[in-house]
């Protein structure tokens, strides 16, 4: 961000001891990484790739595909024979390797949950559309349930977590991997 420039104005009455101060500024927009490598479209499971037998299947898949492909005259469109190289290696992906799941980065995260984000969608709406003192109130209520039963679910979900990895450590069990973040303990 970059301040170009700065003025007070003494003259302009506000009713209070403060000047009015009027800036220009400029600010220059960086797309963070998270966002530029979120992707809506299919992910492919690309780890199977790592066995051998899937490995083997989708070659051929693609070797057939692409000999099919070889039939094509060569005046067509080159942009609709891109198209064409992009379905195969597409549909041969989906065929032989699947899907990627996506991960489940909050496991508390269930249907009461959803409850309370529409409650304060709602309340929330409420309050824009008729901005009084009652229904401030309730939006405030409304939010401060919601962030009570969220710190609650989050809390359950890390007990257990911890109760899971006392009970694998008794029975000396250590394959299991613990990814803990951003928890706040709250008594």
């Amino acid at each position: 961000m970059s301040i170009l420039d700065i003025r007070s104005f003494r003259r302009a009455d506000c009713g209070t001891d403060h000047y009015m101060v009027v800036a220009t500024v400029r600010e220059r927009l960086v797309v963070s990484e998270q966002a530029a490598q979120k992707f809506d479209g299919e992910r492919f499971n690309l780890r199977k790739l790592n066995e051998l037998k899937v490995r083997k299947q989708y070659q051929i898949e693609i070797t057939n595909r692409f000999a099919a492909l070889g039939n094509l005259s060569d005046n067509e469109n080159l942009n609709r024979t891109w198209e064409n190289v992009k379905e195969n290696i597409k549909t041969s992906a989906k065929e032989s390797l699947g899907l990627r799941k996506l991960k489940q980065h909050k496991p508390w995260f269930d249907e009461g949950c959803l409850h309370f984000l529409d409650q304060m969608k709602q309340a929330k709406i409420q309050w824009i559309q008729v901005p009084s003192q009652s229904n401030v109130d309730n939006l405030n209520n409304v939010r401060r349930e919601a962030t009570r039963h969220f710190r609650n679910k989050k809390k359950a979900c890390l007990e257990a977590k911890i109760e899971e990895l006392e009970t694998n450590s008794k029975i000396k069990n250590c394959t299991i991997s613990l990814r803990l973040q951003c928890f706040r303990c709250v008594s």
